[in-house]
């Protein structure tokens, strides 16, 4: 039986800024960096007509900010590779010049192919967004089948770039992204008061899974900034000391070696299961947009080493994105559809506003589109004030586009709007790369398409229901109490393996942190099945209390259950 939740739809929520990231300086300079040696040239060989295919290259720096070397090589190498073969379809398809209602549903199907990859493989941010503009602009340009090879090398040639432009930071700080995940967990535990535990530990864990991403190798740093993380969760420490301990995480300074309480974790520095890690990289905090995967342990003996083992199959994850795939798929048709019924030059505008939009649940699109919406009208506003002075020569529209590139990227961690004012006059300067237009009908229709395509995507993430968050939500209470059954198992046992506590205290953690992030997801749904929310309630409850009996464990018994 499903139940609907009719809650009421955030507005001034939907807008309310929120503190700069850390790092973002890093994608927005990057950015530019990639962007500006391939445009600067096409202006110096008059064929700015060509900048949409080295921006798609050049864009793919935006990926990968937050993981470790090792792993961001893989991850941009994909990205650029996947950028491609997008762009590479949409040239193609562009090429047979198949009619404009063909040309929108196939840019919907790739954008819901697209969508379900980045979601799949948990690329982001920016996720499928910036792949979906390029690929869905590509496929409104006139084309050649000659003239593809060409294009796609230029685009991979700018994604080269890109690719060493985000990798060059780690010659002086190979362990830079390391050490701000557990900077920021050290910090955490510093601010910890009652609630704030929860996010202190969904901070530890995130820096865990930063700490030993796949293809890392354990060296002497790497183990300092894991003793480092043990002691803030075993060992009591004062504020201020954690928070010194944080600094002198900062630049390439030597890492503060702390003793570890014996038998803390004689796990640590060692690999961890390739599968687990793949599953659970990037982890989201309670309350963000994706609810993670299941992540609870089987319980083995005692004295075996318990790592945790996947709940579902990659099938089954597959299985909970169809209706993700879905609703991209007939939200961009529909506003595809409906921009070329209003005679929109344009269309693929309406149709990446509609991809952008799509999140977890029903609550989270609506605020994806509040801000979208917001965004762009504010942006068509500055895009009519720049307009003027990229009139006056080439150079300062390729100018206006970097520094409009910057100001996305420095913004959209504040809130997706704020970004979004940057972004919308970028994508209108870029369109004036192959020549001036309009600027009254470009901002005209600018608007019109984002109308249509925010109330299509809307429309079809009302339509098209996610009736497994439900499911999801039972599948993570069980994880929790398997893991917290596990953990009460260790405290009792007179003689437990030296790292196996530690261990099944981490996986408690993490499933709690899926269970909370599940569980947020599953309330913003409007369609679904009922999920037991008195078991939900328990579940949490004794698993933080377990998770609190571990951390300062010293021979205590097993708690027992509410």
């Amino acid at each position: 039986m499903s139940s609907l939740h009719l809650r009421r739809l955030p507005l001034a929520q939907a807008l309310r800024l929120q503190g700069p990231s850390a790092i973002w300086f890093k994608p927005a300079l990057s950015v530019v960096v990639s962007a500006a040696p391939p445009n600067l040239l096409l202006l110096a060989l008059g064929r700015l007509d060509l900048a949409l295919y080295t921006m798609a290259g050049s864009l793919c720096a935006l990926y990968a900010h937050h993981r470790p070397y090792a792993a961001r090589a893989r991850v941009l190498a994909g990205v650029v590779l996947g950028m491609t073969a997008g762009l590479g379809v949409a040239l193609l398809t562009s090429a047979l010049t198949p009619g404009p209602v063909v040309l929108v549903i196939i840019g919907a199907l790739l954008a819901a192919a697209q969508k379900t990859v980045c979601e799949a493989t948990r690329v982001g941010p920016p996720g499928n967004v910036v792949v979906t503009f390029i690929s869905s602009a590509a496929l409104f340009v006139p084309q050649t089948p000659g003239q593809v090879p060409g294009h796609l090398a230029l685009a991979l040639a700018a994604g080269a770039w890109a690719w060493l432009v985000c990798m060059a930071p780690g010659v002086l700080r190979p362990h830079g992204p390391e050490r701000r995940a557990v900077a920021a967990a050290l910090r955490a535990y510093a601010t910890a008061q009652d609630d704030g535990h929860v996010r202190a530990r969904a901070a530890a864990h995130t820096a865990w899974q930063t700490l030993r991403t796949p293809g890392t190798r354990p060296d002497p740093t790497r183990r300092a900034l894991e003793h480092l993380l043990i002691q803030a969760e075993t060992a009591p420490a004062d504020a201020d000391r954690l928070r010194t301990w944080a600094r002198a995480l900062r630049g390439t300074g030597r890492v503060p070696e702390v003793p570890v309480p014996e038998g803390a974790d004689a796990h640590a520095g060692r690999r961890p299961d390739p599968a687990v890690a793949r599953r659970t990289w990037p982890q989201p905090l309670p309350g963000t947009a994706r609810a993670p995967e299941n992540t609870a342990p089987e319980r083995p003996d005692p004295q075996a080493d318990p790592r945790p083992r996947p709940a579902t199959k990659h099938r089954a994850r597959l299985h909970h994105l169809t209706p993700m795939a879905t609703r991209t798929a007939l939200g961009c048709t529909l506003a595809g559809l409906a921009a070329l019924a209003l005679g929109v030059g344009r269309p693929y505008w309406a149709l990446v506003t509609a991809a952008s939009l799509f999140q977890a649940n029903v609550t989270l699109t609506w605020s994806r589109g509040v801000q979208r919406v917001v965004g762009n009208l504010l942006g068509v506003l500055l895009f009519a004030a720049l307009t003027p002075l990229t009139r006056l020569h080439p150079a300062a529209l390729v100018v206006s586009v970097l520094a409009c590139s910057f100001g996305a990227e420095a913004l959209i961690a504040r809130n997706y709007w704020l970004g979004t004012v940057c972004v919308t006059p970028m994508a209108l300067l870029i369109t004036e790369f192959t020549h001036l237009q309009d600027p009254g009908v470009l901002i005209t229709q600018r608007v019109l398409d984002t109308l249509v395509g925010a109330l299509a995507g809307f429309a079809a993430a009302v339509v098209v229901t996610n009736r497994r968050l439900g499911d999801r939500v039972t599948d993570a209470i069980t994880a929790v109490e398997h893991a917290r059954a596990h953990t009460e198992h260790l405290l009792g046992h007179p003689a437990p393996a030296p790292h196996a506590l530690p261990s099944a205290r981490r996986a408690l953690a993490a499933a709690l942190t899926d269970l909370r992030a599940t569980a947020d997801t599953a309330q913003g749904e409007w369609w679904q099945r009922p999920f037991p929310a008195e078991r939900l309630a328990l579940a949490e409850r004794t698993g933080h209390r377990t998770l609190a009996a571990a951390v300062r464990h010293r021979g205590a018994a097993p708690l027992k259950q509410d």
